[in-house]
């Protein structure tokens, strides 16, 4: 097994965890196909084939992911659902009608998975980063794939549109001016009228409105229809009766002769206007993604052979040198190893301040090199490199689904057979009780029915607005890792944040040096350093550092010893030197009262004291701290702001914490923990205050980051870190917490408003569509006005996805 290196390259594609949630974790591994899979159209054979089907066998549950076409609405979206549900070895399936994807757990082979969902009556295919490009060339194709639809729909729309107003001026015109009436009968005749409008609205069903047909009728063959079969059953109604009544007129009483080309033709032209102005704000949706993936470089500068050559951004590899220069975009990740420069990152982390870059520094493909030049060591390509890891991780959570959608699913499953039985009972309620002639009201309400009540909008409602938000949290350095965390974290009532490298720098300096009297600075300090430089403690490091700052020559140490949870001690310069706390200080001996104060007064100010004794003589109390970060105060404030409490979990000592608690207006302090106690302050908080998002950054908080209900993630942090949490900031401000929250908050109010339309429209007119208006207000809805007002729905909710592309980050 081998944690990804989500921000670091060098993890192999192979066997890598796709996340850690509540304890549990799936493993990408690679698929083996077996094309024998060939299961019939009905779900009980489709499961009993795919027990003779060859399964991979194995303990660990793999995820795949399958691009999908052909799906139209969410019953659609459903009956993938209900077919990959059914064989054996799947343990999980999601299918999203706006991504166009199925996410599948299990065992089962892959063939099998996409036999079955062709046939059940669309195309899939597995999706995969290629191993040199990191999947971006993928979405570029995918995004030429979706114009080239685009452009399908346009003509299509644009042929249906010009065939088809002359059927309408001819058949309303008539109806509506009584001169244009005249007109036609005293020339063409209505008769050759008709035969007009019977051929161009064959035209229209026929050539630019086939699509229906295809994909529709199949379906209702199979007993399952969709959005397709609705429009196809409806428009063929119309058309059918058309026909009898134009060319076998004998077969209909006298009084319900008449013709409904207009009510067919028009319908497939409105449609085809809803379908395209559907692929065009779906195209909208995924902008943030196509953004990340025009952000890779295409060819990099890279030394071979002692010369240096261009060469594609595939060919480079890991170790490779690569040279930028002023105002280029950096090809693939690596370290500095030459040069200096500032770099903009604004790209990965949000922040649009660019970052000094030197020897030894890390540098991320897809940032822009701004005045300097530098060569640098390439440690991450392909699909390893942060870009094209952001880019599966946005891909990821805007094609999962959240709990809301539930209730969405439970209803679309059986809405669009609810809507043929509506329909069927209309026709008959009509037929039996209509006024004459019976049989046309009957026909013209049944189509009307059939036509209004497509699910698109219930289908769109949430994924949609799952794409554009997640989409703008990757613009703003937030990455969604999972969907649910977005409805989650809206609902948390209280943020815990771990101190050290969260609320806090995570680098302790020297802050302090206090020393006795008769004792020298330098000289101590030189000593002090000496022999802390012989120990591995972070608070070691930042007196070492506080030394060499002040060009203070080390000198030789010997009989270094380490007490474990006391301090150290040694021989500098033939002087015995020890370091450590008061109780280490109370061990050797020492009086440290006449110190006490100083030691009170920096543990007030969240400061660490420490003791040295240089020959027996206490001589300095020294105070490391670790700095609070530039952007805690400010984030703090915005999460009060927002109406949370905020809690600080930390494993340092009591009165440090509770002081740092104190200048930051922190709730709640829980201190001294350990790892272990981090997941129990986790819990107690929980059940004092509710819902509750942990942020964190190193190992010790992945437990505590998974046992929260939304765990948020440093992006400066640690890899496991990063994989136990649920989103992860990727500047390492804490600005993105109230940024990630108020998200959640605009991205769910947003799903709700969506679904509110969807339901309601529904709801409210496919009981006017059936007539039941007509007996008290004489109020009857056309099958015309019907296909406009429902690609008006579709347009309407993909219109309220979009507004969340122009969501503000609070200053």
């Amino acid at each position: 097994m081998v944690w990804p290196h989500a921000f670091k390259g060098g993890a192999s594609n192979r066997g890598k965890v796709k996340g850690c949630e509540k304890g549990k974790f799936a493993i990408d591994l690679p698929m083996v196909g077996s094309p024998t899979f060939r299961p019939n159209f009905n779900f009980g054979t489709i499961k009993e084939a795919a027990m003779n089907a060859p399964v991979r066998t194995t303990d660990l549950s793999a995820t795949i992911s399958l691009s999908i076409e052909g799906m139209t609405c969410a019953s659609c979206v459903g009956r993938v659902e209900r077919v990959l549900k059914v064989i054996p070895g799947v343990t999980e399936a999601a299918v999203n009608l706006a991504t166009e994807r199925a996410t599948i757990r299990g065992t089962t082979d892959t063939a099998t998975l996409i036999a079955a969902i062709e046939h059940a009556g669309y195309e899939a295919k597995v999706v995969g980063a290629a191993a040199n490009d990191g999947g971006l060339d993928e979405n570029v194709g995918r995004a030429e794939k979706k114009e080239a639809e685009r452009r399908g729909l346009t003509r299509d729309f644009t042929i249906a549109a010009v065939l088809t107003a002359p059927i309408f001026l001819i058949e309303m015109g008539s109806h509506l001016i009584p001169s244009v009436h005249g007109l036609i009968e005293s020339t063409i005749g209505m008769q050759w009228s008709w035969y007009i409008q019977f051929a161009l609205t064959t035209f229209v069903l026929f050539i630019p409105g086939i699509r229906f047909y295809n994909k529709g009728l199949p379906a209702l063959w199979r007993l399952a229809p969709d959005m397709n079969s609705l429009v196809a059953v409806g428009s063929l109604a119309a058309y059918g009766y058309s026909l009898v009544a134009t060319f076998a007129p004998g077969f209909l009483p006298p009084a319900a002769i008449n013709v409904y080309f207009e009510a067919a033709a028009v319908i497939v032209t409105l449609i085809l206007l809803g379908r395209l102005l559907e692929a065009r704000a779906k195209g909208r949706t995924s902008e943030a993604i196509k953004r990340l993936a025009g952000l890779q470089a295409k060819t990099a500068r890279v030394r071979r052979g002692g010369q240096t050559v261009d060469l594609p951004v595939g060919l480079v590899i890991s170790g490779d040198i690569v040279e930028v220069r002023p105002g280029e975009r950096l090809p693939v990740d690596g370290e500095v190893v030459e040069g200096a420069s500032y770099v903009d990152e604004s790209m990965v982390t949000g922040e649009p301040i660019p970052v000094s870059k030197s020897v030894g520094g890390a540098v991320v493909g897809g940032t822009v090199n701004q005045k300097g030049a530098f060569a640098f060591r390439a440690t991450a390509v392909g699909g390893n490199t942060v870009l094209s890891q952001i880019i599966r991780m946005v891909e990821e959570a805007q094609g999962s689904k959240l709990p809301i959608q539930a209730l969405v699913d439970k209803v679309t499953m059986w809405f669009v057979p609810a809507v043929f039985a509506v329909a069927a009972l209309t026709f008959a309620a009509w037929l039996v009780f209509g006024p004459s002639p019976a049989l046309t009201f009957a026909l013209v309400n049944a189509v009307a029915v059939l036509i209004i009540a497509c699910p698109c909008a219930m289908g769109l409602a949430t994924p949609t607005s799952i794409m554009v938000g997640t989409g703008r949290g990757a613009e703003l350095g937030v990455l969604f890792r999972k969907g649910e965390a977005l409805q989650l974290l809206k609902d948390a009532k209280i943020v815990a944040l771990d101190k050290t490298g969260t609320l806090t720098e995570g680098k302790p300096v020297l802050t302090d040096l206090e020393l006795s009297v008769g004792f020298v600075r330098p000289n101590v300090l030189g000593l002090i350093a000496a022999v802390e430089a012989r120990s591995e403690h972070p608070i070691a490091g930042a007196i070492v550092e506080a030394a060499a700052g002040e060009g203070i020559a080390l000198p030789a140490v010997s009989d270094f010893e380490s007490v474990t949870g006391f301090g150290v001690k040694a021989k500098v310069d033939g002087k015995r030197v020890e370091i450590g706390a008061d109780r280490y200080m109370a061990e050797l001996g020492y009086d440290v009262a006449a110190l006490s104060n100083v030691a009170e007064r920096l543990g007030n100010e969240g400061k660490s004291p420490l003791y040295a004794a240089i020959d027996g003589v206490l001589a300095a109390i020294i105070a490391v701290a670790d700095p609070i970060k530039d952007t805690t105060p400010a984030a703090i404030r915005a999460l009060h702001a927002l109406g949370l409490k905020v809690a600080m979990i930390t494993g340092d000592n009591a009165r440090t914490a509770r002081a740092i608690a104190a200048r930051l207006e922190i709730d709640e302090v829980v201190a001294e923990v350990l790892p272990d106690g981090k997941v129990d302050a986790v819990r107690r908080l929980r059940a004092k205050y509710g819902k509750i998002a942990f942020v964190g950054d190193g190992i010790n908080d992945a437990p505590a980051l998974a046992e929260a209900d939304v765990g948020l993630a440093i992006g400066t942090g640690t890899d496991i870190a990063i994989e136990a949490a649920d989103v992860v900031l990727m500047s390492g401000s804490l600005r993105g917490i109230p940024n990630a929250i108020a998200l959640s908050k605009a991205t769910i109010g947003n799903i709700r408003q969506n679904l509110f339309w969807a339901f309601a429209y529904n709801t409210a007119l496919v009981p006017v569509a059936a007539g039941l208006l007509y007996p008290a207000y004489g109020i009857l809805l056309s099958p015309v006005f019907a296909a406009g007002a429902m690609a008006l729905s579709s347009v309407f909710v993909l219109g309220n996805a979009l507004r969340l592309r122009r969501f503000k980050v609070a200053k």
